[in-house]
């Protein structure tokens, strides 16, 4: 019959969807995880604090002896290194509980640093050797000190790394049960009208 053709022609058409493939969802994990090491890579190749062992000094200013070059509230990010000649540093006085940001303006590492405040006429009771230094200037900040203290903890520093870690090594989902979830469900095939059988006499109604 031309009807009961057309519908099996239409139902046998229908194909089942073919399940998709694994290595994309493997793929973008991969780089994500890639990524994921990369910045946390970074963020501890220059922002490790000193105080952890690392090589970055973060410095808020407070005060006008380095006007105006730096003012209180700026941020002051030092990295390690041996200082010269018109190097801003930032370095801890002997025998003092505290750190300064002033710049060189003379001496050497043996013999010790000659440092003087951009906004003062004189230089500083102390020469600081190399290893009273923690830093040179690198990046100013104007302003970002207000409100970076919680860089200064080393405690912060320590939660990030828990957090990255846990970011890290937290399991993924399974990929078999992954590929099932993303499978679509395939529809239903159509039932094809019931043909009329030949021959037979329509019912009356009584």
């Amino acid at each position: 019959m031309p009807g009961e053709h057309a519908d099996r022609a239409g139902a046998g058409s229908t194909s089942a969807p073919r399940r998709p493939s694994g290595v994309p969802g493997r793929a973008r994990s991969a780089a994500g995880w890639l990524l994921t090491a990369g910045v946390v890579g970074l963020l501890l190749w220059f922002g490790w604090p000193s105080t952890l062992g690392g090589c970055t000094t973060l410095t808020i200013v407070s005060g006008h002896s380095m006007e105006p070059t730096y003012r209180t509230g700026d941020l002051v990010v030092s990295r390690c290194g041996v200082p010269e000649p018109g190097d801003v540093v930032v370095y801890t006085p002997p025998g003092v509980d505290g750190r300064i940001i002033h710049r060189v303006v003379g001496g050497d590492a043996d013999a010790g640093w000659s440092i003087q405040g951009d906004n003062n006429g004189f230089t500083d009771p102390w020469r600081p050797h190399q290893e009273d230094v923690l830093g040179i200037a690198r990046l100013h900040l104007p302003g970002v000190g207000r409100v970076a203290s919680l860089l200064l903890d080393p405690w912060a520093w320590a939660s990030l790394l828990v957090v990255a870690a846990g970011v890290l090594l937290w399991p993924g989902r399974p990929e078999a049960q992954a590929d099932a979830d993303a499978a679509p469900v395939p529809d239903a095939a159509p039932v094809p009208d019931a043909a009329p059988v030949p021959g037979a006499a329509p019912e009356r109604a009584p």
